[in-house]
Formats: structure tokens, sequence, C-alpha cells
């Protein structure tokens, strides 16, 4: 090889690894290098093509110096074409005449190919695609062009992989936002219906899917029941129970189940009804609320589909997100039946009624708030589409030392819990009393917590107005009491004082016992008031200071 050869190889090789990092295309690399080694290389035509992992068969990437029939023809003898590179080592055929594959011999020789080098386009380890140098001479190609052809097709092995990575990750980036988005759309209402009815439409259009289905697991007999669809016929969908179908199975163990060729895989039963429907792949997952299976997702296509790991992963979150709006809706569904059946018995509504008066709400057992009073709402200031699905934790913070909300204590114990909390605020303090009750399911599990929240700010003021009333009822008794012990001496006193009067009429000391006996009648006067007084009234004075009158 002479110094242009190797400066050839050399300048090919840098621009195609030049590429491969300024490019998230593999084809723009493959177009260079199908393009630069006939006249590197003196061939007359090279080829790439890549491996579908769907069909099992090579797809044309690119190529140079061949005609469209040549390049067009359905049979590309891809099972001998990889059982020969398997290996991973070029496979060399200086006379095509003597191949013993006879579409590809009758082929080449049509086109007036004389030998053919088929080197393998491998990454990690794997097969992913073919190249193939071709001449219309016999040729026998030295080591160095082997070698240097094996290099380029490791190159291009490197510049699928970074594109399909890099596709990858855009799809990756893809998801996440149509996940942020169908959550949103999903946990935005608690309407059963609808939240079913979003899935089953944009899971498959984020799949680039034909169909969806939705299957839910009842609550009482689990069996398994249509939810919802999208994209199927009725005739598909009335062709039996999947219950006994091992994709279903496994999808309701937990697990995700790809299946590439639905016509011909065991864990299908209804080959004849996805034929003439069209379907053939199928990607089943389940819906999943805290590791508990509530029902599966399958989603459908009419091609030949290897669903990815990335895809996989996606309709996974979806059905989790799926799994929690569910629930949601189903609990809201429940209680909203609760509430209709309790309409039709008049007297059991009374009673409900008189119960709700007060300030109402109702828990679940994952400590979200499932439904809330008017009451509640205007004491609170919330709306009601704020306070549904709402963390209870929201609504009673415990503060540090002091014991947890009543509702945490039920949904602890299961026992009905009651705590009087006191909160000062500009208008005064207010005590407001929380009583919560749970509800129990037939496993004798707390399902629901009701919690009555009273306000007993009257009550407590009343209360203590009837203490100071009491206080001042007994000062009032104990001033008729003394009165009564003070009138006996009393009387004595002035009865003595005025018999001293006629005996010292005309003295000096006449006018002073005339004083005491005034004084004498003005306190019997006072304890004949304290005798007669039977209440009290009272009046606001400087300060906190109050005048009581008797």
């Amino acid at each position: 090889m002479g110094r242009q050869g190797k400066d050839g190889y050399i300048q090919i090789f840098q621009q195609v690894t030049r590429m491969i990092s300024m490019v998230h295309d593999p084809r723009q690399v493959m177009e260079i290098i199908v393009h630069s080694l006939p006249e590197l290389l003196a061939i007359d035509a090279c080829t790439i093509r890549l491996l579908d992992q769907a069909s099992g068969s090579f797809v044309l990437g690119a190529a140079a110096g061949l005609s469209p029939e040549y390049l067009g023809r359905p049979d590309v003898d891809s099972r001998e074409t990889l059982g020969m590179v398997a290996s991973g080592h070029p496979v060399a055929m200086s006379e095509v005449a003597n191949s013993p594959h006879l579409s590809f011999r009758e082929a080449a020789l049509k086109e007036g190919i004389e030998s053919v080098l088929t080197l393998p386009i491998a990454f990690q380890e794997r097969v992913i695609g073919i190249m193939r140098l071709l001449t219309r001479n016999r040729r026998s190609f030295a080591e160095a062009e082997i070698a240097f052809a094996m290099a380029l097709a490791e190159q291009v092995g490197i510049a699928i992989a970074n594109g399909r990575m890099f596709k990858q990750l855009a799809q990756q980036v893809e998801f996440l936002r149509e996940l942020q988005f169908i959550s949103q759309l999903v946990n935005s209402t608690l309407d059963l219906d609808r939240v079913l009815t979003t899935i089953v439409e944009l899971l498959p259009r984020s799949l680039q899917a034909q169909g969806c289905t939705i299957r839910l697991l009842t609550p009482k007999s689990k069996e398994l029941e249509l939810a919802a669809s999208a994209g199927l016929s009725r005739e598909y969908l009335d062709r039996g129970e999947v219950v006994d179908e091992k994709n279903t199975i496994r999808a309701l163990r937990g697990e995700a189940v790809a299946i590439q060729d639905v016509t011909a895989d065991d864990r299908v039963l209804y080959h004849e009804h996805m034929v003439r429907e069209g379907i053939r792949s199928l990607l089943a997952v389940p819906i999943k609320v805290m590791d508990e299976v509530i029902g599966i997702i399958r989603i459908l296509a009419r091609e030949p589909r290897q669903f990815s790991e990335a895809e996989i992963n996606f309709s996974l979150a979806v059905a989790e997100a799926g799994g929690s709006a569910i629930t949601n809706a189903r609990t809201y569904r429940k209680i909203t039946l609760l509430f209709n059946q309790i309409e039709e018995h008049e007297h059991f509504l009374a009673n409900i009624i008189d119960c709700i008066r007060p300030q109402l709400i109702v828990i679940d057992r994952q400590g979200r708030v499932v439904m809330a009073n008017r009451a509640f709402l205007e004491a609170s200031g919330w709306q009601e589409g704020e306070v549904l699905g709402m963390e209870y934790r929201r609504l009673c913070r415990s503060e540090e030392g002091r014991e947890m909300c009543p509702v945490d204590q039920v949904l602890t114990s299961g026992r009905m819990a009651s705590s009087i909390h006191r909160l000062d605020g500009g208008d005064g303090p207010r005590w407001l009393e929380r009583t919560a009750t749970p509800m129990i399911d037939e496993s004798g599990e707390v399902e629901f917590v009701i919690e009555v929240i009273r306000d007993l700010t009257a009550q407590r003021l009343l209360e203590a107005e009837q203490v100071e009333r009491s206080k001042l009822e007994g000062v009032v008794e104990m001033a008729g009491a003394v009165a009564h012990e003070i009138n006996t001496p009393l009387f004595a006193a002035l009865g003595t004082a005025q018999i001293l009067e006629a005996d010292l009429a005309g003295t000096a000391e006449e006018e002073d016992i005339r004083t005491v006996i005034r004084n004498l009648k003005s306190i019997s006067e006072l304890t004949a008031k304290m005798t007669a007084m039977t209440g009290y009234s009272s009046r606001d004075y400087v300060g906190e200071t109050r005048i009581v009158s008797l």
C-alpha cells in the first residue's frame, strides 16, 4: 500500500469519526462511507443494511453503485447472511456464481457482480447490520483493505448506537412531557369515566399505537371487567373473556408483558380475532395502587412492534398515575352512591342532616379528603375542588408537643377519638371540638373516617359567665346571712342607746348619744337592704374593671 492509500484511509477515517461526534443521524455517516469506499478501494459498489429486530430482515441503510432493482429486491438472504457474519468475522466470496444461496446468486449475476466481501456491523458483541463491498471483476481483498473496512464498519456500529441512544433520550424526554400531561388530566377530575377515557385515548397516541383497553378488577368478586376502550371494534371487544390468557395472568401478577407477534404467540388465545382486527403486537401492563393490582392496560399495534424499555416504563408510569386517579374517582363515586342511597330513607336522612349541621369532612384510609360539607368550606375558606383529594394533615397541622389530630388517632387505633383545640386570634380565643368516627369495611378495617368539628366558643363563654354569676350569687347570699347576724346585736345596741338618751336629757352627753342612735339606725337600714337583696347588675369601668351594683 502506497503513501497515497494510507493518507486516503486516514482522511476517510478521520472524516467518519468527526461526523460521529457531531451528528445524531447515523445515515449521514453511512452515506459518506458508501460513497467514499468505491474510489478508495477500487470497488464498484457498497451497501449498508441494518437488522430490523421486529421482522428479522435487513433494511437498506445506504448504498452506492447499484441499480434500484437490485437494492429493492424483497429477499436479501437475511438468515443466510446473518448466519455467516454471526461470528463477527468478515465473509469473502470471490466468485458469486458459486454461492449456494440461489436468490442472492441470481440477483448478483443479473447486476453483473462478480465478487463480494460481507462485513458484520456489531455493537456490544451483537450484530446489528452488514456492510458489503461489491466488484464487477473478480477480486481478492487484501488484509489491509479488509481491516480498514472492518474499522469503518465498527464506526458505523458506534454511529448507529449513538443515534439510537440520542433517539431514546429524546423519546424519554417526550415521554416525560406526555406523562406529566396525562397525569394532570386524570388527576384533575373525580369522574371515573372521564379518567378512563383520557387514558385509553392519550396512551396509544403517545406510543403511536392503534388501540387501548382498560380492564378493572371488581372490588368484591375480583372479576376482570372491560372498563374503557379506544380504537377497537365492538366485534373484537365482545370476542370473549381474556382472564385465562397468559399475558393477562402475568399482568395481574404485576409484570409488564410485551408480545411482538400476537398471531403466533401462546400467551394470546384469540388469534383469529386479532388477525381480523389487524393487530400484530401487544403490550400489557398492570394498574397498581399501593402495590395492589386493580386492573390491566393493554396497548395494541397494527404493525409488528418490539416495544422498547422506555415505552414499557412510560406505560407503567401512566398506569400508576391512572391507578391513583381511578381509586380517587371510585371512592368519590362510592361516597356519592352512599348519599344517593341515604336519600331513599327519609328518617335516616333526617338523622344524617342533624349530624352534619356542624362542619363535617370524610377522609379515606390514605388520609385524603373525599368529602366536605358546606359548613366546613365556609368556615375554612377553601373551595370544594381544592379540598377534595387534599392530604388531611394540611387541614389539621399538629404542633410540636401536641397530641395528634383525632383522624390520625382513628386511623392508628380504629377507635373513635376527640379533642378540643383553642385558637387565639384578633377577635379573642375560640374553642373547636374535633370528633372523629371510623367507618369499618367488611374486613374490619377502617375504610373512611368522619370528622365533625363543632365551635364551642359560645358555650365556653356562657360557661365562664355562669361561673362568675354563681360566684356573685354566693356573695349575695352571704351578704344576707351577714346582715341577719348583725341585726340581733344591732337592735340591742339601738334599744340601749334610746334608753340612755332619755336618761341623759338636758346634759352635755345628750347630743353624743343622739349621734350614736342616728348611726345605728343607718346601719339598720343598710342591713335591711342586704337582707332584701336578690340580684345584681354590672357595667364597664376603666380598662378591664367592672362595677357591680347590688
